[in-house]
Formats: C-alpha cells, structure tokens, sequence
C-alpha cells in the first residue's frame, strides 16, 4: 500500500513515480482485489487524481469503473465514488481562469471520454438503473454525470435514453426527490434532455411535467423566486417552443390560468433584484411562446381568448402602464401584449380602451406613440411600440378606421393629443427614425383598407403661415424631392407604395402633381451610390403600381404613355433592373422572416415585414405590365372578355344542368316505385299463374286415375278397391276446392282494398295535375289486371264443377254396381262437396257483382275527370280575362291619376296668380275647417236652446 501513502501524501526514500503510473497501479489494484474495501479504497484514490490527471484516468480506469457499477451495486459507497471519477473525466466545468485554447482542449477530451463512454449504450441504461437508487451519494453524482454527458453529446445519449424502457419517467421521478439539490440538478438534467427532441418533449409533458414544474414555481415564490424558478421556466420554454402538441396540451390543461398570478406586481416597483428581472423575462417569454405568429392561426387565437378570459391580458396591461418597471422588462411586456392582440378583436377592442393612470386619462396607444416618435427613448422600446402598433391594427378595420378619424378635419381636437398628430409629427420629424417609425405605421393604417386609403386623400396639412393647406400625399412628395436621408425616403416611399396600391383614385390623385412622375423617373435613371440604390428600386415600384393601377382617367399619364416614357427615359430592362434590387438586397430577406421588427442597430431599420409581401406580390405583375406592349394588352382585354362570356354561359349551362339533374333524380325516384310495384305485381302473377298449373297438374292426375278406376270397374267388380279410389278422388277434390277459396279470398282482399282507395278518392275530390291522372291510369290498370284474374279463376272452376258433374255420374254408376251398399258414406261426402261447391259459386257471383260496380265507378270516375277538366279550362280562360281587365282598369287608373295631378298643378298655378294679383284665396283645408268650426257652432246653438226648453 505504499503508493497509496504516496498519493495521499506520505513519504517515501525511494524514486516518486509518476501519475500515469500511480494511476496503472491503482486500475490494476481494481481490477485484482478480491476484498471490497481495497476496491473502494482504489476507487477513491482514482477520484482524488481524476481532476489533475483527467486524460490519464480516463483512458485507463474508465473500463473498470464500469465495470465496479455493473458488479458492485450492492455498495453505494463505491459506487459513489466510481460515479464521481467518471463525472470528472467526462465534465468540461474548468475554472475560469483557463486559457481559451487549454479550454478546448479540455472540451475535447470530454467529448472524447462521453463518447467511449456512450459506445455501449447498456452503459447509459445502467446508468438509468442505478439513478432508482435513493442513497444520496449514488444518485445525485449519477444525475450530474448524465447531464454532463448529454451536454457533450446531446442527440446520442437522447436516442438512447429515449429507447430504454421507462428512461424518461425514470429521470422525472427526480423532480419529486425531496432533498432540493438532487430535484434542483434533476432540473438542469431535464433542460439538457429535452432540447431540440419533440418526442422526448411530449414524452416529459405527458408525464405531467408541467403540474410538478407549475407547482415548484409557485413553491419557490414564483417572480421573487431564485434560480430554481430560472430552471424551471427554462424547462418549460424547452417543451413548449416549437411544439404543438405541448402547447395544446398546456392550453387544454388550464395552465394559462395558473400563469395570471406570476404577473401581479405591486405599486411599489423600485429596487427589482437581478433574478426577478430574468424571472419575469422568462415568463414573459413562455407568454409570447404560446401566442407566437409561426404558430397555427387556430392554436393561437385560442390561447389569446384564454389569455383574455382569465384576465392575463389585463394583468400585462397593468404593468405596460406602472411606473417604476425596469426597461427591458417594459420593452419585453410590450411585446408579449403585442402578440396577444394580434389578429384577435377582442383583445384589440380591449387594448383600445386602457388608458394610462395620468391626469387628464391618455388611451394607451397615445402614450405609446409619444415613445415611439421620441427620439430620446432606447432603441429597442421604439421598436416594441412600433410591433403594439402594428398588431393591434393587424386585420383590425375598426382600429383602422379610429386612427385615420384622428386626422380627418371634422375629428381633430385641438384640446388633446390624437396617435394621427403624433404620426404625422414623427413623419415630419427631423429624426429619420422617427421619419420611419411613423411612415411606417401609419402604412399599417391602410394596409387591406381602401375606404381608409380614400379618406386619408382628405387630410390637409397646414405648412407654414401665408400659404395654403396641401394634402399629406403631396406633403410626402414634397419631403422626397427635398433630398431627405435614406432612411427617411425608405419609409416615405414605403408608405406611398401602400397608399395608392390598389386605389385608383389614389393613383390619380398622385399623378395629378406634374412634378411627381419627372421626380421618380429621374431617380431611376442616375446612376447613385450603393445605399441610394434601395432608393430608386422603391421608385421604380411606386412608378410601376402608377401604372398598374391607373384607371386611364388622366389624358397626360395614360398607362400607355407612362410606359413610353420609361421606355425613353429609363429603358425597360434598366427598370426592371432598379426594380429588382428591392428583392436582393439583405434588409429585405431579414425583414421578411418575422413580423416583429428585430433591428440591431437604428440604421438598418429600411423594411417592415408586411411591406416585404406588398413586395412579393406586385413584383411580378408590374414587370409583366411593363414589358408588354399595347397590342398584348388589348389582346389581354379580348382574352378576359372572351372569359367573361365563357364563364356566363357556363353559368347559365351550369344552371340549366341543375335544373335537368333535379328533373332526372325526380324521374329515377319515379321510375323506381314505379319498377318497385311492377316486381310485386309481376310476383303475384306469377304466383298465380303457378297456382294453376299446379292445378292443372292434378286435374290431369285425376282424370288419368279415374280412367284408370272405370276401365277396372268394367273387368272387375269389387267394391273395396273402387270405394278406396273414390275416396282418393274426393279428398283432392276438396283440396282443390279449399285452394280456389284461398284465392277467392286473396282476391276479395284486393277488392276490398280497391274499394278503399277509390272511396278516399271519392272523398277527397278528382286531384287534378299529371301525377293524379298517372296515379288514375295505374289504378284503372290494376283492376283491368284483377278482372283478368278473376274472369280465369272463374274459367277454372266452371271447368272444375263440368269434371265434378262427369265424377257424379260415373259414382252414381259404381253405386249401382254395388248391391250391398257397403259405403253408405260415400252419398253424404257428395253431398257435402256440393254444398261447398255452390258456397263457392256463391262467393264467385259476389266477385262478380264487386267487380261490375268496381267498373261503373270507374265509368262514373271518368267522366268527373273529364267534366273537371272542362271546368278547369273554363276557369282558367276567366282568369285570364280577369287579368286582362285587371291591367286595363290599372291602366285607366293610372292616366287619371296622371290627369288629376296636372289639374291639381294648374289649380296651385291658378291661385298663386291670383295671390299675385292680390285676390284673397282661401284653402280647400281652411274652408273644411272653417265649415266644421261653423258646425260646432250650430251645435253648441242647439244645445243652448234644448236646455232652455227643459227649464
């Protein structure tokens, strides 16, 4: 054991050795002890060397360790130690002090040690195993060393864990531990599991991550918390950023509600620690995160109604407007709001009400915009009023309409401060950045909005005292040709481009300035500097909408004679050349990403993110408009007319292909109860026609038995065998016979349903119309059909009682034979076949009777149809007359109405010569007045005299 005394600081005669030696000493002592405590204490020699002999270490004793966690789980001692050593050759946390260089290096070879270690993946599996472990000395060193591997080599050690079964909730467990520092580590270990890994994430979130985390913020005291709190929001940005499935799953599980309270501050706002500052930025963070404009237009206005209904909208208005609140933290929550309001009307409609706890009161959007044209304010708060700005008149037509109001004439208040004076203000500023902050807000106000684009045709600025009032589209014109900076001409050009683009009459107000079209078209053809090239492709851009969308209306700038000019002043591939630098520049690409304006530096603020699609969209078609000739362009024009007639007459075809398919669907209907009740008659039919064939049959097999019985009769004279076939021949008589009543009977059934029907019929009256004479005619075919039927079942049975008659006599015969009358019963089944027979021929002229009746109502049916039929037509030549003698009578009535008028204007012109000529006209309505005071009057006259009478 002398090594070891020399390791831990004895002192020895001979030699020192070395570290790679000591360290090959104690690899070997591990590798060949078969007492657990030398193990240990070798183990924890190898621990005290890790640090200063990291490579050494871990190239020689990494296999061992390994192995000791695979054979000596049983104690936790040694496995702690092991868990440690590897800890330290696979971390990279070097003091700070180190050189860059000697850093890397040291990173190096911890991703080369993870990486040896990581080539079994059972190693991470023990790993997992052992981390069930509750000792705190196994444990915890086991959660630091998977998260320093998963820090080396994040995506392998993720597959792996993901695979092993029960991994992920093996590693959750952790966040229930009591003791904080393993819960705590157990939070840094989950931060490095979960990046960039969406299955891993809902795998985590499934496991009810976001209750433990919800719970431990509020624990820790939620914004006033320490680190812990940090961690914990750092894990849940990690499941919810770029995360669908997590962030439904928060929006469903009621945790937006949970977050309200972390945003409660109070009025007292001085003196906010370091840690609440990133604590309240996170949360923020994970706001915006949930309302994020790349998230699903579906999941976002969701989160935005809760965020409202909870009051969590409220809660950060609250806090846009407190005094005292740090500036990154007011920058942070103006853009959260932003996000919050943006696309949704509610939230919009809402944010418009808040106003400022100032004296008078100031709508929030006012004091904003003092920030914004504020040259004075940081940068970045500029920015953050600018994006409010934007997403609170994102889709917003009423907001739209509220701001333009504030500059209308009939709407200024001279008394209060309105967002259109600071606008224009800031457009007029001499700050550039104020120049573009207002141009391009005040693009947002029009933006998708031609009512608004034509009422700010109407604003009118007063320059200067002594000259007249322009309008704020010449006034923009004006600052452009005075040679303003870059920045300033961006902006302006910007807001122009939305202004007239899809506004005709804009259009023509801004090519009615003859000083307009020489200024844009000399700005395209120099030939300037690198930054004024932005310059001129915005140009040639409002050039291009001035001929896109010109209606023609002025003679001087016709799109054909603009197109001449840039055709000779310009050249066309020269325009479209500027016209191409918009698209290629780098600001461009940079501002097309996202909507919120993310700029490092003042100067590179050139491009708003909607304009960037304004961009997108006109680029094509105004290099088509402007390439192509007037020829072209008429053939367009012919092109589109010729669709147009196309399409109506594939309108009316399509229609009139309606109306023939409702007819056809109608018909098939039609046709299908029709084919439905020809099957049912054609089965009974058949069936019938069964019926007597099978009678036929046996009539058939009768008579050959009977002929059989007479000529046995002849030859031979013993009375049993002919008793016996009479019997026979009686019996299938009377099956016959019941037979025949059976269908008697169906077909008294189906006359007594006839009669039904007919009865209704009679009930309710001849219908009139296709489809009752149809339903007449089916019926009337029916009973042709069961006469038919009838009139054969009566041909069978006259048929049947001839062969009765002709069996009768030939019986009588055989009677006669018998001398003994041995089948005295014989003569009594006759007789009872006889009285059945003529019950039947009863029933049969009953049949005929219903029949015969069935037909004289037919008759009688017939001939009301055809007397309603006359009537109707009768009827309906009155009717016409009537209606001829209608609009002739309204005809009459209207001349004489017409002829009444100019009486009554002859009359007026009549009595106002006469008050000319100083005559004194009364009224019709005074003299009706004057008639009916006069009879009041007379009665109160009356009255007077009766009650003198009385006294």
């Amino acid at each position: 054991m002398n090594y070891l005394f020399g390791v831990i600081g004895g002192q020895q005669t001979g030699p020192q050795p070395t570290g790679a030696e000591t360290v090959q000493r104690l690899c070997d002592r591990v590798a060949s002890s078969t007492l657990l405590e030398d193990r240990r204490d070798a183990v924890r020699a190898l621990k005290s060397l890790s640090k200063k002999y990291r490579s050494e270490v871990g190239t020689k004793a990494m296999d061992h360790l390994i192995h000791i966690l695979q054979t000596d789980s049983s104690d936790t001692e040694i496995l702690g130690y092991a868990l440690d050593t590897l800890y330290n050759i696979v971390c990279n946390d070097e003091e700070e002090e180190q050189e860059e260089n000697q850093q890397k290096q040291e990173d190096d070879i911890g991703v080369q040690f993870t990486d040896k270690f990581i080539q079994e993946p059972e190693n991470i599996t023990l790993l997992l195993t052992l981390l069930e472990e509750f000792d705190f000395h196994v444990r915890w060193p086991g959660v630091k060393l998977l998260t320093a591997l998963l820090k080396n080599q994040c995506a392998q050690v993720q597959g792996i864990i993901l695979v092993s079964p029960m991994g992920v909730s093996r590693l959750m467990d952790l966040l229930a531990d009591s003791r904080e520092v393993i819960r705590n580590d157990g939070l840094l270990l989950l931060q490095q599991l979960t990046k960039g890994n969406a299955a891993i994430q809902k795998i985590v979130a499934f496991e009810n991550a976001f209750e433990r985390l919800l719970d431990i913020i509020t624990e820790e005291g939620s914004s006033d918390g320490g680190i812990v709190v940090e961690d914990c929001l750092l894990l849940l940005l990690n499941l919810l950023k770029n995360n669908s499935s997590n962030q439904n799953f928060f929006k469903e599980g009621s945790y937006i509600q949970r977050m309200k309270p972390w945003f409660e501050v109070g009025d007292d706002n001085s003196g906010w620690s370091a840690q609440k500052v990133t604590n309240l930025h996170l949360m923020l963070q994970l706001v915006r995160v949930m309302v994020s404009p790349v998230n699903s237009p579906g999941a976002t206005a969701s989160c935005q109604k809760a965020m409202f209904q909870c009051g969590l909208l409220q809660q950060l208005c609250t806090i846009l407007m407190a005094t005292g609140v740090p500036a990154d933290i007011l920058t942070e929550t103006i853009n959260t709001v932003s996000e919050v309001i943006r696309g949704s009307e509610v939230n919009q409609d809402y944010f418009a009400s808040v106003n400022a706890p100032s004296n008078p009161p100031r709508p929030a959007i006012v004091v904003l915009l003092m920030s914004m044209v504020n040259e004075r304010q940081p940068f970045v708060l500029r920015c953050a009023v600018l994006y409010c700005f934007q997403c609170f008149l994102y889709k917003n037509h009423k907001g739209q309409g509220e701001i333009v109001a504030t500059l209308l004439p009939s709407t200024i208040d001279a008394n209060s401060i309105s967002a259109g004076q600071l606008l224009c203000g800031g457009l007029f500023s001499a700050d550039s950045l104020s120049n573009w902050c207002a141009a391009v807000a005040l693009a947002h106000a029009l933006q998708d909005n031609l009512t608004q684009k034509e009422q700010l045709l109407r604003v009118q600025l007063a320059t200067s005292l002594g000259k007249p009032p322009v309008s704020l589209l010449q006034q923009c014109t004006n600052i452009l040709s005075q040679g303003s900076r870059v920045q300033t001409k961006v902006g302006l050009l910007m807001l122009l481009c939305t202004w007239i683009c899809n506004c005709p009459i804009a259009v023509m107000h801004f090519l009615h300035n003859q000083d307009n079209v020489p200024f844009l078209t000399g700005q395209i053809s120099e030939n300037l500097g690198e930054d004024e090239r932005l310059v001129q492709g915005l140009c040639a851009l409002l050039l291009g909408i001035c001929i896109y969308y010109n209606d023609n209306s002025l003679e001087n700038y016709t799109k054909e004679k603009l197109k001449q000019l840039i055709e000779k002043r310009i050249g066309k591939e020269n325009f479209v050349e500027k016209l191409g630098f918009i698209t290629k520049h780098e600001l461009y690409s940079r501002a097309a990403q996202k909507p919120q304006p993310a700029f490092s530096t003042p100067e590179h603020m050139m491009f708003d993110h909607e304009f960037t699609k304004l961009v997108k969209e006109l680029e094509g078609v105004i290099t088509k408009a402007v390439l192509k000739s007037s020829e072209e362009e008429k053939k367009e024009e012919e092109v589109k007319k010729t669709l147009e007639q196309h399409d109506s007459i594939v309108t009316q075809y399509k229609e009139l292909i309606r109306e023939q398919d409702s007819q056809i669907n109608e018909l098939k209907e039609q046709m299908s109860s029709l084919t439905t009740q020809n099957e049912k008659l054609q089965n009974t039919i058949t069936q019938q026609l069964s019926q007597i064939q099978q009678h036929k049959d046996q009539y058939n097999v009768l008579k050959l038995k009977l002929g059989k019985d007479n000529q046995q009769t002849g030859n031979n004279a013993e009375g049993t065998h002919v008793n016996g076939l009479q019997s026979e021949m009686l019996s299938q008589l009377r099956e016959q016979i019941e037979e025949l009543r059976r269908q008697n009977q169906l077909l008294q059934t189906q006359l007594t349903e006839k009669d039904n029907e007919i009865t209704s019929l009679k009930a309710e009256g001849i219908p009139s119309g296709e489809g009752s004479t149809s339903n007449n005619t089916e019926m009337l075919k029916e009973m042709e059909l069961l006469k038919a039927q009838l009139q054969s079942q009566t041909a069978e049975i006259s048929q049947l009682q001839t062969e009765r008659q002709e069996l009768l006599k030939r019986s009588e015969t055989m009677a006669a034979v018998q001398a003994t009358g041995e089948d005295s019963g014989y003569l009594e089944k006759i007789a009872e076949l006889e009285s059945r027979l003529s019950t039947q021929n009863a029933e049969t002229q009953k049949l005929k009777g219903e029949v015969k009746s069935l037909s004289e109502s037919k008759e009688s049916m017939e001939k009301d149809l055809a007397s309603a039929t006359s009537t109707v037509a009768i009827l309906q030549a009155e009717k016409d007359k009537l209606q001829q003698d209608v609009q002739e009578s309204k005809k009459e009535q209207d001349d004489l109405l017409m002829l009444l008028a100019d009486q009554d204007q002859k009359i007026l012109s009549l009595k106002q010569r006469l008050k000319d000529l100083g005559e004194t006209i009364e009224d019709e309505d005074d003299l009706d007045s004057k008639d009916q005071f006069d009879d009041d009057d007379d009665e109160e006259d009356e009255d007077e005299g009766e009650e003198d009478e009385d006294e």
